[in-house]
């Protein structure tokens, strides 16, 4: 049994990782991790807690796939409740569909009782204020929301270190494999925005024979890829888990024009291998991981490879404007 997170997922990954010990499936014990990441208010990326879109509204995005059935949930730009993972997974236990997004997404969860609460926190609310106080012109704060905000969105462009999304990774005691991923997505993104968390096969792919993998960061990249399925299909073909991330990483060498940034891509094999590359990264990106027999998950460092001249982070508007709890 292993299970793999990215470093947003040290709050959830101990309650995982005992959910597995104790012979509860994958699925559920990765969607059972990922709620605490989602509920967790210090948690800037996911959940209660994540960043705004340009409007001001905290829009949430999430997967589950199931590596043995391959059925998927997904849902996007979803806003108003607290767990957009068990939602997802919902989504895939409920419906003949896999996807739902904005106002359908809304309607389902509230058909099946799906908690709902504010998201936008204090923390959030006050930098967005400051932000638009700074950067939006009197004219359009006039007329505000029904301005162009192309330019606007481009203050969206985070690199930081590749983490504005929780990733999750497991095997569990039958040897079927799962992946679960949730986000915020990027704070000021243009309303509607969905990056690659919520889309099978670019942010999260599972195949219970070989493995899985999911991706953080710049989910533009990924989708551009579909790196998590690539992962996936060059195990498929003999590839080692570790080769088969590094032709990933070629792939993304291959990008050109459009949004250049930060990805760390984790993967599992059905060996329970594992590897987590952050591409563009920074010596702080790290991953989490536990194994069957560990007394607790470990914070691991993540391999960095770089395919940019310049991956200098640059700052970003939650990063100038958000104001700091003393």
């Amino acid at each position: 049994m292993i299970v793999v997170s990215n470093n947003e997922g040290g709050c959830g990954i101990p309650a995982t990782a005992q959910l597995l010990a104790e012979g509860r499936s994958a699925l559920d014990a990765l969607e059972a991790g990922l709620r605490l990441v989602e509920a967790d208010e210090s948690v800037r990326t996911v959940g209660r807690g994540g960043w705004p879109n340009l409007l001001g509204t905290v829009e949430l995005d999430a997967s589950v796939m199931d590596g043995t059935t391959f059925r998927t949930g997904a849902v996007g730009a979803l806003t108003g409740f607290l767990h957009p993972v068990s939602i997802a997974r919902q989504v895939m236990e409920q419906l003949p569909h896999e996807f739902l997004v904005g106002e359908g997404a809304m309607r389902f969860a509230r058909e099946i009782g799906a908690e709902a609460g504010e998201l936008l926190m204090p923390h959030a609310e006050n930098a967005w204020n400051r932000w638009f106080a700074t950067e939006v012109g009197e004219a359009d704060r006039r007329n505000w929301p029904n301005v162009p905000m192309r330019e606007l969105c481009k203050q969206a462009i985070d690199p930081e270190l590749g983490r504005d999304t929780t990733v999750f990774l497991g095997q569990d005691r039958n040897r079927d494999i799962a992946a679960a991923t949730s986000t915020s997505g990027w704070g000021w993104k243009y309303p509607g925005r969905l990056g690659d968390s919520p889309v099978i096969g670019a942010g999260s792919y599972a195949d219970s024979r070989h493995g899985a993998c999911a991706c953080t960061g710049v989910g533009e990249m990924t989708i551009r890829c579909g790196t998590a399925r690539a992962v996936v299909l060059y195990m498929k073909t003999g590839l080692s888990v570790e080769d088969a991330v590094y032709e990933a990483v070629e792939d993304m060498r291959r990008l050109v024009g459009g949004l250049i940034g930060r990805v760390t891509i984790h993967a599992i094999d059905a060996q329970g291998h594992h590897k987590v590359v952050a591409v563009n990264g920074l010596p702080e990106n790290h991953y989490w991981i536990w194994r069957e027999g560990d007394a607790a998950p470990r914070a691991e460092p993540a391999e960095i490879i770089a395919i940019s001249d310049d991956p200098t982070p640059r700052p970003t508007a939650h990063g100038r404007y958000e104001v700091m709890d003393l």
